[in-house]
C-alpha cells in the first residue's frame, strides 16, 4: 500500500512538472525512485521513461486542441532521438551507478544555468522592444534558424542539420539518464528554433512520449528489468498532475516558468550529488 501512495503521490508531482515546462519529469523521477522508493538506478531508468513517456502521450492529446503542438520541428526532433536512445542505452550499462549519478547532476546544473540565462535575456529584451529608442534583441541563433512573420520555422538544409544534432544528442541522453529529454528539448527548442516557450512546452511532450518509447524498446531487447506495476501506478498520477499543470501554466508568464523550472532543477541536482557523494 506504500509503494501505490508513493508511487501515485510521486508520478502526481512528475506530471506537474511536465505540465507546467514540457520536461523535468524524469528529472523528478530517477531520484525519487533512487532514493525514496530505494530502486537501482539502472532499473529506475527504464520506469522513469515508461512513466514520462505515457504522461507526455497523454499531455499530446490535450495540447491537440489548443493547436501548440509544432508536428515538423517535433518529428524532425523525436525521429533522430528515437535513433540516439540504443546508444544511450549501451552507454548506460557501461557506468557505475555513482558515477552516473554524478553525471546526470551535472547536466541539469548545466540546462538550469542555461535556462536562467534565458529567461534573464528574454526579460531584457521585451523592456528594450518596449522602447522605441532601442533596437530588438537578436537570438544569437538566428543566423542558423528563423521564423517568418506569421511564427512558422523556415526549415534550411543549416537548421535541418542544427536540429537533427540536438535531437541526435537528446536521444543518447534519454537512453543513457532514464529521461524523456524534456529538460533538454524545452531549452532547444527555445534556444535554436526560436520556438516561444509554451509552445515549446506543448511540442517537447511530442518529443519526449515518442524517443520515451524508444527507450523502453532498447531497455527491454537489453533484457532490463522494468516494474510496469509501478510505472503504471507513476503514469496515473502523473497524468493527473500534468492537467494540473497544464491548466496552471496558461497562468504564469514564460520567463517566470524558465526561471522556476531553474530553480528545481537545482534543487535536484543538489540533493543527487549529496546522496550520490555521502
Amino acid at each position: 500500500m506504500e509503494t501505490v501512495i508513493l508511487s501515485l503521490g510521486f508520478g502526481l508531482v512528475i506530471g506537474l512538472a511536465l505540465g507546467l515546462t514540457g520536461g523535468g519529469g524524469s528529472i523528478f523521477a530517477v531520484p525519487l525512485l533512487v532514493y525514496a522508493m530505494s530502486v537501482p538506478p539502472h532499473e529506475a531508468v527504464g520506469i522513469s521513461l515508461a512513466a514520462v513517456g505515457a504522461t507526455a502521450a497523454w499531455g499530446v492529446i490535450q495540447h491537440l486542441r489548443g493547436g501548440q503542438v509544432e508536428f515538423r520541428t517535433g518529428l524532425l526532433f523525436a525521429v533522430t532521438g528515437m535513433l540516439g536512445a540504443p546508444l544511450g542505452t549501451w552507454l548506460n550499462s557501461l557506468m557505475p551507478e555513482k558515477l552516473l549519478m554524478l553525471l546526470f547532476a551535472g547536466l541539469m546544473l548545466a540546462i538550469a544555468l542555461r535556462m536562467w540565462r534565458r529567461s534573464t535575456a528574454s526579460n531584457t529584451a521585451t523592456e528594450k522592444t518596449a522602447c522605441p529608442a532601442d533596437a530588438t534583441v537578436e537570438s544569437p541563433n538566428e543566423a542558423t534558424c528563423r521564423r517568418d512573420a506569421q511564427g512558422q520555422l523556415q526549415l534550411t538544409s543549416r537548421c535541418a542539420v542544427l536540429l537533427i544534432a540536438l535531437g541526435f544528442a537528446t536521444g543518447i541522453l534519454s537512453g543513457l539518464f532514464g529521461v524523456g529529454g524534456g529538460f533538454v528539448i524545452v531549452p532547444a527548442l527555445v534556444l535554436f528554433s526560436g520556438m516561444p516557450i509554451h509552445r515549446a512546452v506543448a511540442t517537447s511532450l511530442l518529443v519526449i512520449a515518442l524517443i520515451s518509447a524508444s527507450g523502453i524498446a532498447s531497455n527491454l531487447l537489453a533484457d532490463r528489468p522494468l516494474d510496469f506495476h509501478i510505472a503504471a501506478l507513476f503514469a496515473g498520477g502523473g497524468i493527473v498532475g500534468l492537467s494540473m499543470g497544464t491548466q496552471l501554466g496558461r497562468r504564469i508568464s514564460g520567463a517566470a516558468l524558465q526561471k522556476g523550472f531553474s530553480m528545481a532543477v537545482v534543487a535536484v541536482a543538489v540533493l543527487v550529488v549529496t546522496k550520490s557523494m555521502f
